[in-house]
C-alpha cells in the first residue's frame, strides 16, 4: 500500500508547499483532471480532497459542508472553502447542516467502480473525504500542543479530531460524542476540547474531484470484493489474481476468482473462488473455502469453511516470543459490544451464540475473559485465541475451536494462554513478522530464478 500511494502521489511535492499530508492505509483515490491541471496543497491551514457521494456513503466517512460556489458548473477539479465537517454523520444531519448538494453534472462522466458513484443529474450527493494535508505552522501547532501534554493516555483521531474544529462553522459539540470512539477514556473529552480551541479558525480548503473514485478496502467485505469478485479496480491499476507467488492455478467461475499475494502454495492445496490468501504457506491437502481471507499462516492438511478470517501474528510478552492466530467469520461484528456480562449473549462467534462458544470451549463468563474497558464487551476484546510456541501450531489450535463451534463438539481452551485480537495488536511483535516474510520472499525469489533458468 505504501507503495502504491507514493506511486499515485507522485506528483503532489511539486505543488507542495512544507507540511505533513495525512492518508489512510485502508484506501485508495483515483481520480482524473485536465491536462493543465494539479492538485495544489499551497494554502494556509487544512487542504482535503473531496468526492462526490451518495448519501449512504457519507453515513461512514467525513463529509464536507461547502460555501455555495461561484459557478454551477462543475469542472473535473475545483478550489472551494469549507464551512464545516461532518464525521460520520447520519442522512439527517447532512441536510440539516446543508452538505448535501442537488445539481449535479456527473451524467455524462464515465469512471465506473468504487465507493463513489457517478451520479446522474439532480440526485442528492455529498462530498466526502480521503486524505488531507495541513501547513508547516498547523503541523507545528499541533506538535508543539503534544510536547506540552504530560502524557496522552487516549485515543485522538486525526479525521474526527483535527478536521471538524476546522471552518468558520465548526462547533465543540462533537467532542461530547464518543459514537465512533473505539476506547472512551476520562481524558478525551478534555483534550478534544483543548484541540478544538487549538485549531478553531483554521481554514479547511477542498480540492473537490469531480471525476473521482474513493475506494475503500478496509472492511473484510470491501477486500474479498474489490480483489475477487468487482473487477474494476483491479483492471483499473493491472491487479493480478496471482502477485508474486509461488502457486498452482486458480480456480475462476462466472464472476469471481481467488486471490493469491506473496504466498507458497503446494501444488495438493486448492483455493475456493472467492477468497484471499496473503503471506501464507499453504501445504498438501489443505482447502480453503469460498469468500475467505488467509494471512500470514502456515496451514496442512486442514479445511478452512468458507467465510473464514484466519490471522496469525508473532507475539512478545516478558520477552518471549509466540504466535496467535485470530479466526472469526468475515461476517461477524467485531466492533459491536455490550456493557455487562449478562449480555454477551447477545454477541455472535461464526452466527453462534458466544455464550454458547465459551461453553463448548470450557471457558467462564467473566470480567477477567475480556482485556480492556469492562464497559464495552466484545469479539475484540474477548480473550479466546490460544497463544502457542510455534506458527503452525497457533493455527491449529485457533481452527480447532472454529471447528468445535461448527460441530457444536467439546474443544478446551481452558489449559491455553489466551489472548484477544486487541491484545495480540499491543503485543505483536513487528520484526519477527517481517523476518517471516522476508523468509517467503526468498523462497518466491528463488523459485521463480529457478523456474526462469528451466525455461531457458
Amino acid at each position: 500500500m505504501l507503495e502504491l500511494k507514493l506511486a499515485m502521489y507522485v506528483d503532489f511535492p511539486s505543488h507542495m508547499k512544507p507540511g505533513v499530508l495525512v492518508t489512510c492505509a485502508d484506501d485508495i483515490e483515483l481520480y482524473s483532471v485536465g491536462d493543465c491541471q494539479y492538485i495544489a496543497f499551497d494554502q494556509p491551514g487544512f487542504t482535503a480532497l473531496a468526492h462526490p457521494s451518495s448519501l449512504a456513503v457519507g453515513t461512514t466517512h467525513g463529509v464536507f459542508v461547502l460555501h455555495s460556489a461561484s459557478s454551477l458548473q462543475h469542472g473535473d477539479l475545483e478550489y472551494r472553502q469549507c464551512h464545516r465537517f461532518l464525521h460520520k454523520p447520519t442522512i439527517e444531519n447532512m441536510h440539516q447542516f446543508n452538505a448535501v448538494q442537488r445539481q449535479g453534472s456527473f451524467a455524462q462522466q464515465d469512471f465506473p467502480g468504487g465507493d463513489t458513484a457517478c451520479l446522474p443529474l439532480h440526485t442528492e450527493y455529498v462530498y466526502t473525504d480521503s486524505l488531507f494535508y495541513m501547513d508547516h505552522k498547523s503541523a507545528k501547532k499541533l506538535l508543539d500542543f503534544y510536547k506540552s501534554v504530560d502524557q496522552l493516555n487516549c485515543e485522538i483521531d486525526a479525521y474526527g479530531d483535527f478536521l471538524q474544529a476546522l471552518g468558520p462553522g465548526a462547533t465543540a459539540e462533537y467532542t461530547r460524542n464518543t459514537s465512533h470512539v473505539t476506547k472512551e477514556d476520562s481524558q478525551l473529552l478534555d483534550m478534544r476540547q483543548k484541540i478544538f480551541h487549538l485549531l478553531k479558525g483554521t481554514p479547511l480548503n477542498v480540492v473537490v474531484l469531480n471525476n473521482s473514485r474513493f475506494y475503500h478496502i478496509g472492511t473484510t467485505q470491501e477486500y474479498l470484493l474489490h480483489f475477487t469478485s468487482d473487477s474494476t479496480l483491479r483492471s483499473e491499476l493491472g491487479l493480478q489474481s496471482i502477485a508474486f507467488s509461488v502457486s498452482p492455478s486458480v480456480p475462476e467461475s462466472s464472476n469471481e476468482t481467488a486471490c493469491i499475494i506473496h504466498s507458497i502454495l503446494d501444488s495438493g492445496c486448492c483455493v475456493a473462488p472467492g477468497s484471499v490468501v496473503e503471506y501464507s504457506r499453504l501445504g498438501p491437502e489443505v482447502s480453503i473455502g469460498e469468500n475467505c481471507i488467509v494471512s500470514s499462516s502456515v496451514l496442512a492438511n486442514t479445511a478452512v469453511p468458507a467465510y473464514s478470517f484466519v490471522c496469525s501474528l508473532s507475539v512478545r510478552t516478558n520477552g518471549l516470543l509466540e504466535y496467535s492466530t485470530m479466526v472469526f467469520s468475515v461476517q461477524d461484528n467485531l466492533k459491536g459490544s455490550v456493557k455487562t456480562l449478562e449480555d454477551i449473549k447477545a454477541l455472535q462467534f461464526f452466527g453462534v451464540c458466544f455464550l454458547s462458544c465459551l461453553d463448548i470451549w470450557n471457558l467462564k463468563a467473566t470480567e477477567k475473559l475480556f482485556s480492556g474497558s469492562k464497559r464495552n464487551l466484545s469479539l475484540w476484546t474477548a480473550r479466546i485465541f490460544p497463544v502457542c510456541p510455534s506458527l503452525s501450531e497457533s493455527v491449529t489450535a485457533s481452527l480447532g475451536m472454529l471447528s468445535a463451534v461448527r460441530s457444536h463438539s467439546p474443544f478446551s481452551l481452558s489449559n491455553f494462554k489466551l489472548m484477544s485480537i486487541q491484545e495480540m495488536l499491543v503485543y505483536k511483535d513487528v520484526q519477527d513478522m517481517l523476518a517471516y516474510r522476508e523468509q517467503i520472499f526468498l523462497e518466491i525469489n528463488s523459485n521463480k530464478k529457478q523456474s526462469d533458468l528451466e525455461k531457458s
